[in-house]
């Protein structure tokens, strides 16, 4: 959201959401930018002044706040350069949001792109992980006042699929090896993947049989908007239909939050269409 969004039927957007018991929050990072002496990895801009902003952010409304920070897989990559400046930069914004009311989502997005393999993939997860932690405990960030967002442990784009149940045994014992008990939940993103491939890799996880000290929710952009856009389409006639698309979609999250989505959501357009963008950016 935007903390100063315009009316809405006549009244703020902030308040209109708080009528409807919705917590709103913001996203305070300022994109990435290329971290030099590497091989065009990132770090992510905005630390300056972000303790002003989210004073303004707390008065205006939000309650919550989200920072990306990306890391790719390649030869060589991620560095561990790339690792310690993104963890550390998710640190100093975590204790300054929490130092000004704010609960901070922690975004450390590994991209899917490239042919990797998903043991690749778990081994980067893992040690990105485990670096974020680390700089989070050393930041005296309150763990209990944090969410996670992180990428969903698969192959990379270029390479074969597995079993959903693969993913999820893959991504919950990357978080088994990292991930403290004190963060209350874990809210994934999609990071590319269609809307029902999300939701079932989703469920998966909530099936899996291990030490899971943590929900297991979700924080979906493009797989929880997709067949909803799609139904909308711009026009005011189709708004009951995307009301209902995303309905549908939201429905399915949420039982796969539990392990019981049984694959029964109506698909809506779109549903199954893959979303991934390489080099992601927003």
């Amino acid at each position: 959201m935007s903390a100063y969004q315009g009316k809405y039927a006549g009244k703020p957007f902030v308040d209109l959401l708080k009528e409807n018991g919705v917590l709103p929050g913001i996203k305070v990072d300022k994109g990435t930018v290329e971290l030099a002496g590497t091989n065009g990895e990132t770090t992510t801009q905005g630390l300056d002044g972000l303790a002003q902003r989210c004073q303004k952010y707390y008065e205006a409304g939000a309650r919550f706040a989200k920072w990306r920070a990306v890391l790719k897989i390649g030869p060589t990559e991620p560095s561990q350069l790339a690792i310690n400046e993104n963890a550390n930069g998710l640190a100093r914004y975590a204790i300054i949001c929490q130092e000004n009311g704010l609960v901070p989502i922690v975004e450390p997005e590994i991209l899917v792109d490239g042919p990797h393999d998903i043991l690749k993939c778990a081994d980067v997860t893992e040690r990105v992980l485990a670096a974020v932690y680390k700089a989070l405990n050393d930041h005296h960030v309150l763990l209990e006042g944090t969410l996670l967002k992180p990428n969903m442990v698969t192959p990379g784009s270029e390479a074969p699929k597995v079993a959903p149940e693969v993913i999820a045994e893959h991504t919950v014992r990357a978080l088994q090896r990292t991930m403290p008990a004190a963060v209350p939940a874990v809210v994934f993103l999609s990071g590319g993947q269609s809307e029902e491939q999300a939701t079932i890799n989703l469920n998966a996880m909530n099936k899996y049989k291990g030490k899971k000290p943590w929900t297991l929710s979700f924080s979906f952009g493009r797989a929880l908007q997709q067949s909803t856009l799609k139904a909308w389409g711009g026009k005011k006639e189709n708004v009951k239909k995307a009301q209902a698309a995303f309905l549908a979609r939201a429905k399915a999250n949420s039982e796969a939050t539990l392990g019981t989505y049984k694959g029964d959501a109506t698909l809506g357009e779109g549903a199954s269409e893959s979303l991934h963008v390489k080099d992601y950016k927003y």
